[in-house]
């Protein structure tokens, strides 16, 4: 569940910050990211942090949602999620050990291979992220529903909302729940 509460708070913040632009997320330098906001995710539910109207937020959510079991899994990945700073850091520092263990113990070739590690690792970090997020962090929302949006502040005055979900109950051709049906079939 924690990984399509992530995948929605991405496709969340993607949509808030594009508003009024193009409705596709770009990977490119012409990024159309508004870096003030930011997300956390949790099972009940994800946090937004940043100036938000609650009715663009209700909007986004609304509609990321839609549009993310409609499809368009790309809104799924974000460049500022924490996984990639996570795969940043495990690739750097297997590349800095690699580098260690792999060149002779003089300073310069130890300077060398941390300059070819930090390098290396700065290139592979974003596509290697995305796949993370892709494969290992996010899944699509198929199973979710919105429950409530709060607005609050917190320990340091910073706006936020926290969007709670809860996860939907299978329904079947009947259009009854599969629980449900399953109890009164028997």
């Amino acid at each position: 569940m924690l990984r399509q509460v992530h995948a929605l708070e991405h496709a969340t913040v993607w949509l808030l910050s594009q508003s009024g632009r193009s409705p596709y997320p770009s990977f490119s330098s012409q990024q159309t990211d508004n870096e003030s906001l930011g997300g956390l995710s949790t099972e009940r539910g994800f946090y937004i942090y940043g100036q938000v109207n609650k009715i663009e937020l209700q909007r986004s959510v609304l509609l990321a949602l839609q549009r993310l079991t409609s499809g368009e899994w790309n809104l799924a990945l974000h460049p500022r999620c924490g996984t990639n700073v996570s795969v940043g850091l495990l690739l750097g520092l297997g590349l800095v050990m690699s580098m260690h263990l792999l060149l002779p113990r003089s300073p310069i070739e130890q300077m060398l291979g941390l300059g070819v590690a930090a390098t290396a690792a700065a290139n592979l970090t974003p596509e290697l992220g995305m796949l993370a997020q892709r494969y290992v962090t996010t899944a699509i929302p198929f199973n979710l529903e919105i429950v409530d949006i709060t607005a609050f502040c917190d320990e340091t005055g910073r706006t936020a909302h926290f969007i709670q979900v809860r996860w939907r109950e299978s329904v079947n051709s009947d259009q009854r729940p599969v629980r449900q049906q399953m109890t009164n079939d028997q």
